[in-house]
């Protein structure tokens, strides 16, 4: 019996209130007088009277009247109810009643303990349905300012900015970021996603009382792209116009400025094709990519170049490329003296060789050394100003003058684009600008038209790979040249 109450108390609510109200109910029914079951079993009585009764004859007893009968001879030994048969059958059905309980028990204690579990689970959400909240990085703002408009402490605060790449980054937030948060019910930091750059993302997550980061890197995923254009008035305008991000226009002119003088040597009806790469991330834009080929006509005349395996850009025949000088080593608005052997000077007025070419940019402007070499002079005298001179070998020779300042020492060896000073106005001169001058063997001769000398072509060995990454990428970009023309 205590079993009984004990399953009770384990039940539901719900189920305890059904239960007593069952009971009560049934007490009720069985309190009742049930008058016409009494008058329904008095004629059935009469009919089996004695009187009415027939020897030897069968007759269909109902149900109601019949005398149980003992299952399978157990009717002798159960007649006695103190009978040790009848004491131990009672003790048997009692012990399988009592584990027929424990059984129910145990069952509703563990039903009870998953409605438990399954109740906690619920109270604590998944990390895909916390509520995050979005802090954008103010004028002024601080990780730890941030953190305290977000309801954390400054301790937590420390305890990020021990975390390695927490410390790197966290501690350089700007103006305009955002830094994700989300908190646990009790208002604990749960988790904080800071966007590092289009594809990297610092995740910091706190488990067991301990802040662990790791960075999450999106996948990416690149797309060639063509473009051709033909020019009207710039090189520049008319890559923009045609789709070229600013990079790609660098790229470009970095490849074929070996040949092409982009400030000089342009001309209307000129034309440019390439192939070039661009990286996406879950579909959005991150960054350019490399240009693999590319076909530039200049004033009739057609370049190529080839991406090949090692980074270097080689004509399709395999040629390389860069040259061992710059055509030009400052970045100029516009030439204001060609090289001319009998130019009047504008001081004195006499005739004078300029054997060299002026470059007129802003002063300040980096001066890059045209190839590798090794400095014989630098220094100043009132005529070239601030100077440097610079022999690459035994046959060509470059100088530099009127620079603001010089960056590199007499007796230094420096690398080809490698900047040796800044372009100024000291000396006699009339306003700012670089003279550059190209000798060739113990020759002046014009920098914007000597041929420059080719660096090493592809490798031997490389050869026959070059070849078909080569035949292949001027393939298509012709195909595209001619898709492009019919849809025009």
């Amino acid at each position: 019996m205590a079993k009984l109450i004990t399953l009770f108390k384990l039940l539901p609510k719900a189920h305890q209130i059904a239960l007593t109200t069952l009971a009560v109910f049934t007490v009720l029914i069985m309190l009742l007088p049930a008058d016409d079951v009494q008058a329904s079993k008095q004629p059935q009585t009469a009919e089996l009277s004695a009187s009415t009764l027939k020897t030897n004859t069968r007759y269909d007893v109902p149900l109601a009247f019949r005398s149980p009968t003992p299952p399978n001879n157990q009717t002798s030994t159960e007649s006695h109810s103190g009978s040790p048969a009848k004491q131990s059958g009672a003790r048997t059905s009692t012990l399988s009643s009592d584990s027929e309980i424990d059984k129910k028990i145990a069952a509703l204690q563990a039903d009870i303990s998953a409605e438990k579990q399954a109740l906690v689970k619920q109270k604590q959400p998944l990390e895909s349905e916390r509520h995050v909240e979005y802090y954008e990085v103010a004028k002024g703002d601080t990780l730890g300012g941030l953190f305290k408009r977000a309801g954390l402490t400054a301790k937590d605060v420390y305890d990020i900015t021990k975390l390695p790449l927490a410390k790197k980054n966290l501690l350089k937030i700007i103006p305009g970021e955002e830094i994700a948060i989300s908190k646990t019910e009790q208002g604990e930091l749960a988790e904080l996603s800071y966007r590092m750059d289009k594809i990297s993302t610092l995740v910091i997550s706190k488990t067991d009382d301990k802040y662990q980061e790791k960075i999450n890197k999106k996948q990416l995923e690149t797309r060639q792209s063509f473009i051709n254009a033909s020019i009207k008035s710039n090189f520049w305008n008319a890559a923009t116009d045609a789709g070229l991000s600013a990079n790609h226009i660098m790229q470009l002119a970095n490849i074929f400025g070996w040949d092409i003088d982009f400030a000089l040597d342009i001309r209307k009806n000129d034309s440019f094709s390439l192939i070039f790469e661009q990286e996406y991330a879950d579909g959005e834009f991150i960054r350019s990519g490399s240009i693999l080929a590319a076909e530039f006509v200049n004033q009739g005349e057609r370049y190529t170049a080839v991406r090949y395996t090692d980074g270097q850009y080689y004509s399709e025949s395999g040629n390389s490329m860069r040259k061992a000088f710059l055509r030009s080593p400052v970045d100029f608005k516009y030439v204001s003296s060609n090289f001319n052997p009998r130019r009047l000077h504008p001081v004195t007025g006499q005739v004078k060789a300029h054997r060299g070419v002026d470059y007129v940019a802003a002063i300040g402007t980096p001066i890059k050394a045209a190839g590798r070499g090794k400095v014989v002079q630098a220094g100043y005298n009132q005529y070239n100003g601030n100077y440097v001179f610079i022999k690459h070998n035994d046959t060509y020779t470059t100088k530099y003058l009127h620079l603001n300042k010089r960056k590199v020492k007499r007796g230094q060896t420096v690398k080809q684009g490698e900047v040796i000073g800044t372009l100024g106005r000291t000396g006699r001169v009339t306003g700012a600008h670089l003279h550059y001058e190209f000798i060739v063997n113990g020759v002046h001769r014009n920098p914007r038209t000597v041929n420059l000398p080719k660096s090493d072509p592809i490798k031997r060995s490389e050869k026959a790979n070059f070849e078909k990454i080569s035949q292949q990428l001027m393939a298509q970009l012709r195909a595209n040249q001619d898709q492009r023309l019919a849809s025009n």
